[in-house]
């Protein structure tokens, strides 16, 4: 366990594994992004999936960020319990007792959520009407992720006049999210893509408009479309999250890769050195996920993650990673940087290789 007591202590003196931010690579990428956006039509929402920190949201909103994106009403809730005001969920939120803590929540802060089904669009009007509040709604449409949303055109527009005429609800706009676009390699490439993507959705808005129903957002985007969603017209909100860190699948598209460096590591210490070639770590599937490929070895590029299993990180080492010994510290970059967070209590956050303070993430675990 560790707490304040190692605040002010030099980062070697932390017992691992743990995570860890370099803060001055975390401002740096957020000031990069805040300045991309600056004077842009579309503004950035980020999304809080990937830090669950209501201290580092705090940060990007003051940085010039419009409002805050979330996955889940339970990591809404962290973000309102942490002071954030203006907040997307970008799913959709159903059965009586999320409802009933959805319209609770939305009397203390300014609340979105997607929707793509009218009978749910009926529920949330009918517990909103009941609570006194008001929710903003978005009308979630498919773009080709073929997960969830109504098919843009008709579908769409349909949904957004039956939520329009719903008490207790506010027609917010369209969310359409090109997730399965954000690592296609090559920059021209996955613009042409995103661009054929989005233009039904533009095209949807259109519809929505000629029928008297003011749009006020398009939102979605993420990391690795921040810089070509926000540039097509009529799409008003991007919700790039994994940024704020990155990760090593993330430092290997072209684009954000070459703008926001490494900013979030997992501590670690090699327990293990059975052969000259082989070392093995003290973090493990407990620790760090391999969704989007192993945690990297940031100080020895060319070593290798060869597996991981609970507790344990298997190395190949090479070149100068071949004088680690047991008992040094080492610094691995996760794979991916979201589902590595929700595997972890706290950030310890350091500044200079010195520990400047230990804060909860406090959405870890909000599933719910």
């Amino acid at each position: 366990m560790f707490g304040s007591d190692i605040v002010g202590r030099p980062l070697a003196e932390v017992d691992t594994p743990a995570l860890v931010i370099d803060a001055d690579a975390m401002e740096r990428n957020i000031a990069r992004m805040a300045e991309f956006f600056a004077g842009r039509h579309a503004g950035l929402r980020p999304h809080s999936k990937t830090h669950k920190s209501p201290v580092i949201a705090q940060k990007q909103l003051d940085a010039g960020a419009v409002g805050i994106t979330c996955a889940k009403l339970g990591e809404a809730e962290a973000l309102v319990e942490g002071g954030i005001r203006d907040i997307l969920i970008a799913n959709q939120i159903i059965g009586r007792q999320k409802i009933a803590r959805l319209v609770g929540l939305a009397r203390h802060a300014d609340i979105a959520v997607a929707v793509d089904d009218p009978e749910n669009a009926h529920q949330i009007s009918d517990a909103a009407v009941a609570a006194g509040s008001s929710v903003r709604v978005l009308v979630e449409v498919n773009v080709g992720m073929d997960r969830c949303g109504v098919e843009p055109g008709a579908p769409a527009l349909r949904l957004a006049e039956q939520i329009a005429q719903l008490p207790g609800l506010h027609f917010f706009g369209i969310q359409s999210y090109e997730g399965h676009l954000v690592m296609f390699k090559g920059h021209q490439a996955r613009e042409e893509r995103v661009r054929e993507a989005i233009a039904p959705v533009i095209e949807t808005r259109q519809l929505i408009e000629s029928a008297g129903i003011p749009v006020t957002v398009i939102t979605g985007g993420g990391t690795g479309t921040f810089d070509i969603t926000s540039r097509i017209d009529g799409f008003d909100e991007i919700q790039a999250g994994s940024y704020v860190f990155m990760d090593a699948s993330y430092g290997e598209v072209e684009g954000p890769g070459a703008v926001f460096e490494p900013a979030l590591y997992l501590w670690s210490t090699i327990v293990s050195r059975p052969t000259a070639e082989r070392a093995v770590a003290d973090i493990g599937l407990k620790t760090a996920t391999s969704d989007h490929g192993f945690p990297v070895l940031a100080d020895f590029r060319d070593s290798t993650t060869i597996s991981l299993s609970e507790e344990h990180a298997k190395l190949r080492l090479e070149g100068e990673a071949r004088e680690l010994r047991s008992g040094d510290k080492v610094r691995f970059q996760p794979g991916h940087v979201c589902t590595t967070v929700n595997l972890h209590d706290r950030y310890v956050v350091v500044r200079n290789d010195v520990v400047e303070a230990v804060w909860p993430v406090a959405g870890r675990g909000r599933s719910q």
